[in-house]
């Protein structure tokens, strides 16, 4: 119980000290007035109180991310544990607090915007189609997760497949309507009920599995074991498979419109990098559940074999709080990927609205980008869902990757404190090259080459980083 408590401890410390600090390097000046102060439009500029924003930011950020990868990841044994408090507070907080931050500082603008800004206009072409392709990937796979668990307990007469897929039916529309109406109109109104059921899930769960006796972590806390039945290997899987909880590309995409709210600078590390604090207490929490409700990796094997992550949600839910509890726990684990997944089509046609220099004040005009995104995304839910997931978890890690590189050559411009960013963009680096490398779904090669070549990818990054950071000049604020 006590690796538990001291987990959770250093994931808020790190939020009053660590996120201190880099609110400092980065110079927070609430005298500058931030996009929504000289550009709200009632549409996506829209000035909202910084509490809703962070409730907003945590739901739109914390989707079956923070659930579904650090359940797979407890498979790992307790390194989960570390890479979710490490990874959260050296780089998530610092990956998200810089993408909305660099956004408040340059009008309000989108992912790629702000890559093409500091990398430049070969960065910004591929970001666009990385970050896109990545929202489409969250928006329908936050359609079928949910959907599933939604037709697990309410299939109305119909068999299992066709429950869901009325489900499906119900949350697109549902999507449609957040990602063309304004800001506050849905998403500014239903989160704050949405974050109640989150918090009563996560911490209800947690609270239960010890009033109800069960040992935390029953095979003990050895952090050089890998326990996973299958023996995967440690290196680089379990980076991949716990993103969000830790650090998360698709972050990034979100921040910035969070960014177009914000009437104050200094409410930045709250919002974004206290948002991410946030996410790693949840995927903590099922870090935990994970590694102690089942009492062995191989019986949490055996249940995911028998429904996947969400028969699992399901399973911890009913039987640590019975059936209106548990009803009332899927419901904040539905919540989640749904707040994600409306958000990931609304980022979607802002990006594009960008890229197109395309208003979107007129319903007509976010019609126009909207209708042909969810065309798309109906199409592709047509893909098995295992397959998706793999491809996000992929395209995602790559996506924070160029997050942290962008953050540091923002910082080498402004001549400041690089290393806060460069440091976690080269071990993500070593990470994603050693993972693409060696997975079936990137080159498949042998896997002690992949590990030695991506540690050699990661570091020629960092030595070219280093060597054209001098050259490197501020980029004029509008």
């Amino acid at each position: 119980m006590v690796y538990f408590f001291i987990a959770a401890g250093m994931l808020i410390a790190g939020y009053f000290v660590y996120g201190k600090f880099v609110e400092r390097v980065f110079g927070a000046d609430d005298s500058r007035p931030t996009p929504v102060m000289r550009l709200e439009d009632g549409v996506d500029f829209v000035k909202m109180n910084p509490k809703k924003i962070f409730l907003i930011q945590i739901l739109n950020i914390a989707g079956l991310g923070p659930i579904f990868g650090p359940i797979l990841g407890a498979l790992y044994g307790p390194t989960a544990l570390i890479w979710v408090v490490l990874g959260c507070i050296f780089g998530g907080a610092v990956h998200d607090y810089f993408s909305g931050m660099m956004s408040i500082r340059n009008e309000g603008k989108s992912l790629p915007e702000l890559v093409g800004i500091n990398l430049g206009g070969t960065a910004k072409q591929v970001l666009n189609v990385v970050a896109l392709t990545l929202l489409i990937l969250v928006g329908v796979v936050f359609v079928l997760g949910p959907a599933k668990l939604l037709a697990q307990k309410i299939n109305f007469g119909f068999d299992a497949a066709t429950a869901s897929l009325v489900w499906s039916g119900v949350i697109f529309v549902y999507y449609f309507a957040a990602t063309i109406l304004p800001v506050d109109k849905i998403i500014g109104r239903i989160y704050p009920f949405f974050g109640a059921a989150l918090l009563f899930m996560a911490f209800g769960l947690v609270t239960m599995l010890m009033v109800k006796g069960y040992t935390l972590f029953p095979n003990g806390v050895d952090f050089t074991v890998n326990t996973h039945p299958k023996d995967l290997p440690l290196w680089p899987l379990i980076f991949i498979t716990i993103a969000c909880g830790a650090i998360s590309g698709f972050h990034a995409t979100q921040s910035p419109m969070m960014a177009r709210c914000l009437p104050k600078e200094t409410m930045g590390r709250p919002v974004f990098f206290g948002a991410m604090i946030g996410e790693g207490l949840i995927g903590l929490i099922w870090v935990t559940l994970g590694m102690s409700f089942y009492q062995s990796p191989e019986a949490l094997q055996g249940a995911l074999a028998n429904g996947g992550p969400a028969a699992v949600v399901d399973q911890i839910s009913l039987t640590l709080m019975g059936d209106f509890g548990g009803l009332l726990a899927v419901l904040g684990v539905i919540a989640l990927p749904i707040t994600s997944g409306d958000t990931a089509f609304r980022s979607a046609r802002l990006i594009i609205a960008d890229y197109l220099k395309f208003s979107q004040v007129k319903a007509s005009q976010r019609l126009f980008i909207a209708v042909p995104l969810f065309v798309l995304g109906f199409i592709i839910t047509k893909t098995d869902f295992g397959i998706l997931w793999r491809y996000f978890g992929l395209v995602n890690q790559s996506l924070a990757v160029m997050v942290l590189w962008t953050t540091a050559v923002y910082l080498a411009r402004e001549n400041k404190l690089h290393w806060i960013a460069s440091i976690p963009a080269t071990f993500m680096t070593v990470i994603c090259s050693t993972y693409i490398l060696y997975n079936k779904v990137g080159l498949g090669l042998d896997y002690h080459i992949s590990c030695i070549a991506g540690v050699a990818i990661g570091f020629a990054c960092m030595g070219w980083f280093l060597v054209k950071k001098g050259s490197l000049v501020p980029v004029p604020v509008k």
